[in-house]
């Protein structure tokens, strides 16, 4: 089973945003551990992979370690660590994707 981290600025803008909904959200980002595969690529930087999940007209994204997705089979993820870094809805994906991206570049990991 894998490991989700949602960041706390993330956590609080779901739960401000969808108020009841938010439980459905949590759900969704949560089936990660069972599933760690879900999601689709949208960048990659120094082996760490950004994913999307969608919820309606919103995208959750995330990052993890690229390489042990694909070396480890889903027995093994327990140490893989998903971790939940921003949220945007379809008209700024792509400028929220390119801040993930520039932080990783800058910061790594930690920057979130």
């Amino acid at each position: 089973m894998a490991e989700v981290i949602v960041t706390e600025n993330l956590e609080k803008e779901i739960n401000k945003k969808f108020k009841v909904e938010s439980v459905k959200i949590f759900e969704l980002i949560y089936s990660l551990r069972e599933n760690p595969k879900k999601g689709k690529i949208v960048g990659q930087v120094k082996g760490i992979v950004i994913k999307e999940l969608k919820y309606k007209s919103y995208r959750f994204y995330f990052i993890k370690e690229g390489y042990k997705l694909k070396v480890l089979g889903i027995g093994e993820l327990k140490n893989l660590i998903i971790k939940f870094v921003r949220m945007s809805d379809k008209k700024s994906q792509q400028k929220i994707i390119n801040e993930i991206k520039i932080v990783l570049r800058k910061l790594g990991e930690e920057g979130f």
